[in-house]
Parts: C-alpha cells; sequence; structure tokens
C-alpha cells in the first residue's frame, strides 16, 4: 500500500464549506463517484478540513497512477462532479493554473 497527503483550500465562505462538507456526508455521496475512485486503486481516501484549507490522504494499490486517475475523471459523472466541486474550491499559493488537489512532501515520518 502506498500512502499520498494532496492539499487544497475551499472559498472562504462559511455557507461554501458548509455545502461542501455536506455534498461529502455518507448519505449524500454519488454512487458513480466512489466506484470511480475504487476503480482507480483507491482504497481508502480521508480529507481533513481546518478553516478552509484541506487535507486528503489516499490509500492506493498497486493499480494506482495519477495518470489512471486522471482518465477515469474523464468519465461524464465525474466530470459533472469535479465542475460542481470547483464552485468550492481554490488553488493553494503555488498551485499550477488549474491545478487542483496538489501533492505534499513528506518531510518527517516517526521512526519505528
Amino acid at each position: 500500500m502506498k500512502r499520498y497527503c494532496l492539499a487544497l483550500d475551499l472559498i472562504n465562505d462559511a455557507e461554501l464549506i458548509e455545502k461542501y462538507k455536506w455534498h461529502h456526508a455518507p448519505e449524500n455521496l454519488w454512487p458513480q463517484i466512489m466506484q470511480n475512485i475504487k476503480a482507480a486503486g483507491v482504497t481508502d481516501m480521508e480529507i481533513y478540513l481546518f478553516g478552509n484549507r484541506m487535507f486528503m490522504i489516499m490509500e492506493v494499490d498497486d493499480t494506482f497512477s495519477f495518470e489512471r486517475m486522471d482518465e477515469i475523471n474523464q468519465h461524464p459523472k465525474s466530470v459533472e462532479w469535479e465542475d460542481l466541486m470547483w464552485g468550492f474550491q481554490q488553488a493553494v499559493p503555488g498551485a499550477k493554473p488549474g491545478e487542483k488537489w496538489v501533492l505534499m512532501e513528506q518531510v518527517f515520518k516517526m521512526p519505528q
């Protein structure tokens, strides 16, 4: 298993942040999006929020690649989801134009 950690900001608006959280509540998730994420090789995903900064942890299997994830995200329902989410999101400082979630560099791991 491999783990990736990514960051993204939400638009700093309390109402939009609550709507974003609503869309990610288990009862509001789009089943096709969850199927697509799993089909990309993601075995677990968590998103944390502080203020308007988000942090995502993805656990992936050996079939996962970001290129494969990009291909799967071309599915019409995924495009619809991503378009909806962009209404809540904004890139973190330093992201490339159009870049959403940015990969974070691991700078510490507690020795075992």
